[in-house]
């Protein structure tokens, strides 16, 4: 996706935040904050985008939007249980109206055969209770598996909640 798509994406989905009276709050790992910059590129983005969580570390998820390090230990970073808590958390501390959390393995290191490089989990949570974790697998080097991270992001956002407004 080009910068000008993605702009495209993150206008409209402000533009439905903002009709919905809603805001958004992110919770990033391996995006390391570039949803939360995609999404504050769009003037008047302070209407709807409450604030984002740079989570790159462990001890940052536990800290900042409260992942259970128990979780961490049993599961690892890059899993369902870890990205539910970071967009709940998020949501929590953001008191937005929804939440996106990723974590995943840009590469080209720390990749393994149950968790290869590509692998990145989402999180999606709103504050009437929905909560939603979906896998996806990207090819391509660091930056592109970032890049479609960030596409996948914002793009599942706008279907699960932003549909209808």
């Amino acid at each position: 996706m080009t910068d000008s798509e993605m702009m495209q994406i993150s206008a409209d989905v402000g533009a439905r935040l903002l009709r919905a009276g809603a805001t958004v709050t992110t919770a990033e790992s391996c995006t390391g904050g570039w949803i939360a910059k995609v999404l504050t590129d769009i003037p008047g983005s302070s209407a709807w985008f409450e604030r984002g969580f740079v989570t790159y570390s462990n001890e940052a998820k536990s800290a900042m939007v409260g992942v259970s390090p128990g979780t961490l230990d049993s599961r690892g970073a890059v899993s369902e249980p870890v990205v539910c808590e970071m967009a709940r958390g998020a949501l929590h501390e953001a008191g937005a109206s929804y939440a996106v959390a990723v974590s995943g393995i840009a590469g080209p290191d720390g990749g393994s055969p149950e968790k290869p490089v590509g692998t990145v989990w989402f999180g999606f949570a709103s504050a009437a209770g929905a909560l939603e974790a979906r896998l996806q697998h990207f090819h391509g080097d660091r930056d592109a598996v970032r890049r479609q991270s960030v596409a996948y992001a914002l793009l599942t956002l706008r279907e699960l909640f932003l549909q209808n407004t």
